[in-house]
């Protein structure tokens, strides 16, 4: 059921009698692992940045001379990385009627006459404290996804959001892209067909796009499996999942098309293997890898069960995750629903952490009643938050892949 815009009331938020369940998932598994909302590193400015360095290569013929001179002076030169903290802004507002209204009960929809007697109580006996939960939640969804694939932008002026940079965009040296490219498809909106010469692809292949335009901006987004449908010899559509529904396109527009590669044992050992040599994943108990739910069943099925091995887990900031046994270690399996479908994600979490900007006398992340303008409360829940995720080259990255068949 979707939510409301506005001051919430008695005619848009009814109230309901029994237990409340969420229906969305809650969980933010990369943010809980590295501090949450809770936890992490402050910041002094809206532009926060640290600094690494490096060794020259070792040499086994850097020995002197007996009564050699001193040797030329060497220095190691710092470099500095910078990331942003991004404005997290969200406001509430119920009616004085909403708040005091606790036991007035929408109808429950039943045509039987003894349903207005349906006895229970109203779990939300306090409608602004119950939405401002609710606020607090979606943040840290937003933050989580964040974190994963936000994009850097640091504008030169107030009338653009600043983006903190994510893991998946930070990740630039050990990288890998398993797709092959297919060509360049336009996309009829008229019955959503994507059309792209000699194709090759046939029913249920998983495929990736990239150079949205048109139509496809919006409505399918990068590094996200879809599986191919009504294939004829120049023609296709695209679902979310096999066999799914077929997606809809409101104005025509293009992408291009690459066919997803089956994950296989040898991928994932070569992108840690990146990584190790980068100096990543050193420490076992931090050393994780994070993906979505096709990728995780693909992880299991080359790791444990078809290797013999024994499932095991354990904790990891809070976060309970699987692990498995490669040639780098004991590694964690970190499933996270925000992942993009198409990505494994090689994090080394020590070297994460989220950056708070405190606001004086209030704090990093707050809720502040706004000024009255009626018969109301209205507050506003406020935070500036980015990610600190240390030396980028012990993260890896590898895309394009999807589950093998048995997975």
């Amino acid at each position: 059921m979707p939510g409301i815009t506005g001051m919430g009331n008695t005619f848009d938020l009814p109230n309901f009698v029994g237990e409340l369940f969420a229906v969305t998932p809650t969980d933010t598994p990369f943010l809980s692992a590295i501090g949450g909302l809770t936890g992490g590193e402050i910041a002094d400015g809206i532009l926060f940045q640290w600094q690494g360095y490096d060794l020259r290569s070792p040499d086994a013929a850097r020995q002197r001379v007996e009564g050699a001179a001193a040797p030329t002076a060497e220095a190691r030169v710092r470099f500095n990385v910078t990331n942003v903290v991004e404005i997290h802004q969200e406001a509430v507002e119920v009616s004085y009627t909403k708040l005091a209204a606790t036991g007035q009960f929408h109808s429950t929809g039943s045509a039987h006459p003894g349903a207005v007697g349906l006895a229970g109580a109203n779990p939300v006996l306090n409608e602004l404290d119950w939405q401002v939960d609710q606020q607090l939640i979606q943040i840290a969804r937003d933050v989580e996804v964040s974190f994963l694939t936000g994009t850097f932008h640091n504008p030169g002026t107030n009338a653009t959001a600043r983006r903190t940079r994510g893991i998946m965009a930070a990740t630039e040296t050990n990288t890998s892209d398993r797709s092959t490219e297919i060509g360049t498809a336009t996309i009829e909106a008229d019955n959503e067909t994507f059309t792209l010469a000699a194709h090759g692809l046939s029913d249920g292949d998983a495929v990736v796009v990239t150079a949205l335009t048109g139509g496809a901006v919006g409505v399918l987004a990068t590094n996200t499996l879809y599986y191919v449908t009504g294939a004829t010899a120049n023609t296709f559509t695209l679902a979310a999942k096999p066999g799914g529904t077929t997606i809809a396109f409101a104005t025509d527009g293009g992408a291009d098309v690459h066919s997803a590669a089956a994950l296989t044992e040898g991928m994932v050992l070569d992108i840690l293997q990146d990584v190790w040599t980068s100096g990543g994943i050193q420490q076992s108990d931090t050393a994780t890898l994070m993906c979505n739910a096709a990728i995780k069943r693909a992880l299991t099925k080359i790791f444990i069960t078809d290797a013999g091995f024994q499932e095991s887990s354990r904790t990891v900031g809070g976060v309970r995750v699987m692990t498995i046994e490669t040639d780098f270690g004991t590694l964690n399996v970190m499933l996270n629903r925000h992942m993009p479908t198409s990505a494994l994600q090689v994090v080394s979490l020590e070297q994460c952490a989220p950056v708070f900007l405190p606001i004086p006398g209030r704090g990093f992340l707050f809720v502040e009643p706004l000024a009255k303008e009626g018969a109301s409360e209205k507050s506003q829940i406020y935070g500036e938050i980015g990610l600190r995720y240390g030396n980028e080259k012990t993260h890896g990255k590898l895309l394009g892949v999807t589950a093998p068949a048995g997975a």
